[in-house]
């Protein structure tokens, strides 16, 4: 039996806090430092700075906060692994070389490569897209740790996989020991989004004592893949059973969380304290990988331009109304698509001038940027002297902006070459997965015994909103968003798993009602997850909708009013 390895992450994201790396490293022992830099929109901007210089395609910010990051990390023996190669990993691994020698250190590099699947596209039935990228797995990161690596940078890989491959390599595992590595994944899957372990995004923020700057997370993963989720001593935030469960709620779909090295069993995580900060996650499972990897594929859709006009006062509805058809009218085309959108937010008898207005954007889209751009501006700006009293806009409108869309592929998995690239130049391919099992639902996950009455006749019911017992996480999923809902104990967990259905939600959120839902029932984490299809049309990049990558969606079902048994309050 090997000690734990104790992994931090300091990015969550292209753009998370940038004194995060030093923080890291400074704040208390590791034995692995990762960053996860790559989200669906990432990939598109990479792309595009791709398409201006061969060169890039990296996250920048990596390589300066390596500037001061490195040589503490091989001072203190940290291993760093990170994906902010994106669509060039071996150009960053060049980068860091190159500011290696500059700052007189001698790290050895590897990288990993072989998901960029775009000169292949056309060939594998995936389209001409502007980016074209496998979620590869950890192996070429544990082979290359193996090796000697003190810094590893890899393109896409799925986001546990910087977590996975460290826990690997430390602990010798095989390909097969598929319940040390889920656990792993559960691992990552907790610590890859940086504070929203640790209390970021948390529905119950307000009890969180020392919330200004929460620290980072860490997981320790012990040789039978179960672990402990922590964080430094002496930082923000806090880390329980809720703040960890929040996190498993992220961005899933149901009980099988497929990945290109295991099939994770959410249904099997079991969660318990294991001290201040300290919780520990044991009992996962895992299944072999499916036979696919997954494709992350994003085009530039077309062009976009919006307006958002003031209306204020009284006749809201008919000042909305005739700025609607002046606009219309006054285009000398119509945009491939034109959405109008109101937002009701003043107060009668207001006193002050913003709580007496409401918004009224109108947001288009179309291949041509002429369409969307001049003409659709000037037409919106022309109408200043001509339509409703106290005509105003938040801001003038520009020119049509490039969008993004985002879609799935997927591609055998022998169709992908995985590849390392060793500290010493040894090009190493990794092979796919020797056993596989196809992705199914788990069909046998039971609902709990309805909430006894605790007194005779009907239970006393209270209209209150969800939040006051529930909580939620919700996120996006390409075109498609996640709403995961979790109560506290296995009372309310009865009432929510027979009261909170697919036609309640859609109900309380009456923007899903055309949409198709989907309800999973995670009972070993008191939590139903709904997956919403096309909720975000063409994904974060296409900005569908006013909160486009469904980051709030979850606060706004809790702030939605329903009958909760008194017994529960």
């Amino acid at each position: 039996m090997t000690e734990p390895i104790r992994i931090g992450n300091a990015s969550g994201f292209y753009g998370d806090r940038f004194s995060a790396v030093h923080e890291m490293l400074t704040g208390g022992p590791l034995d692995v430092l990762t960053g996860d830099y790559l989200a669906e929109l990432t990939m598109l901007i990479l792309g595009r700075d791709r398409l201006k210089d061969p060169s890039l395609g990296y996250a920048r910010t990596f390589l300066k906060q390596l500037e001061t990051g490195l040589g503490e990390a091989l001072d203190r023996g940290v291993k760093i692994v990170s994906n902010a190669g994106g669509l060039n990993p071996a150009g960053l691994a060049k980068a860091i070389a190159e500011l290696a020698d500059k700052l007189g250190l001698q790290p050895k590099i590897a990288y990993v490569e072989g998901d960029d699947l775009l000169p292949r596209a056309e060939e594998l039935g995936l389209g001409q897209p502007l980016t074209t990228n496998a979620y590869l797995g950890a192996w070429g990161i544990a082979e290359a740790l193996q090796a000697g690596a003190d810094v590893v940078v890899t393109g896409r890989v799925t986001d546990a996989s910087v977590i996975v491959g460290p826990a690997a390599a430390h602990h010798g595992w095989k390909r097969t020991q598929y319940d040390e590595l889920a656990g792993a994944v559960v691992a990552g899957h907790v610590i890859e989004c940086g504070c929203q372990a640790t209390g970021g995004n948390y529905a119950f923020f307000s009890e969180i004592r020392d919330f200004g700057r929460p620290g980072f997370p860490i997981a320790e993963i012990d040789a039978d893949g179960s672990s402990v989720i922590t964080k430094h001593d002496n930082t923000g935030g806090a880390v329980t059973i809720d703040t960890v469960k929040a996190q498993l709620l992220y961005e899933i779909t149901g009980a099988r969380y497929a990945g290109p090295d295991v099939t994770t069993r959410l249904d099997t995580i079991e969660l318990s304290a294991d001290g201040r900060d300290r919780i520990r996650i044991s009992g996962v499972q895992g299944e072999a990988p499916p036979p696919t990897y997954k494709v992350s594929l994003n085009s530039v859709g077309g062009f976009r331009n919006e307006v958002d006009f003031v209306l204020t006062g009284l006749q809201l509805e008919q000042k909305a109304e005739l700025v609607q058809r002046q606009l219309e009218q006054a285009l000398p085309k119509r945009p491939a698509e034109l959405k109008w959108s109101l937002a009701w937010t003043e107060k009668p008898n207001a006193e002050s001038e913003e709580e007496a207005s409401v918004f009224l954007r109108c947001a288009v889209k179309d291949p041509d940027p002429k369409v969307v751009g001049r003409a659709f501006s000037s037409a919106a700006v022309e109408l200043a002297l001509a339509s409703y009293p106290g005509f105003h806009v938040t801001a003038p409108p520009g020119d049509g902006s490039p969008y993004g869309v985002f879609r799935a592929g997927y591609v055998d998995i022998h169709e992908v070459e995985h590849v390392v690239v060793l500290p010493d130049g040894t090009r190493t391919v990794i092979e796919p997965a020797a056993e596989t099992e196809p992705l199914a639902p788990v069909d046998d996950i039971e609902e709990p015994m309805p909430l006894l009455q605790l007194s005779s006749g009907p239970p006393r019911t209270r209209e209150v909103p969800l939040g006051r017992i529930a909580g939620a996480r919700s996120g996006d999923k390409g075109g498609d968003a996640n709403v995961g809902v979790w109560v506290r104990d296995e009372k309310a967990w009865r009432w929510l798993a027979h009261t909170l259905t697919v036609d309640l939600f859609k109900q309380l959120l009456p923007e899903t009602q055309p949409l198709t839902v989907t309800r999973y029932l995670l009972p070993n984490l008191w939590a139903v997850n709904f997956v919403v299809e096309g909720l975000l049309g063409e994904g974060v990049a296409a900005q569908a909708r006013f909160d486009p990558q469904a980051k709030a969606v979850g606060e706004w079902l809790r702030s939605r009013y329903v009958d909760v048994p008194e017994v529960l309050l």
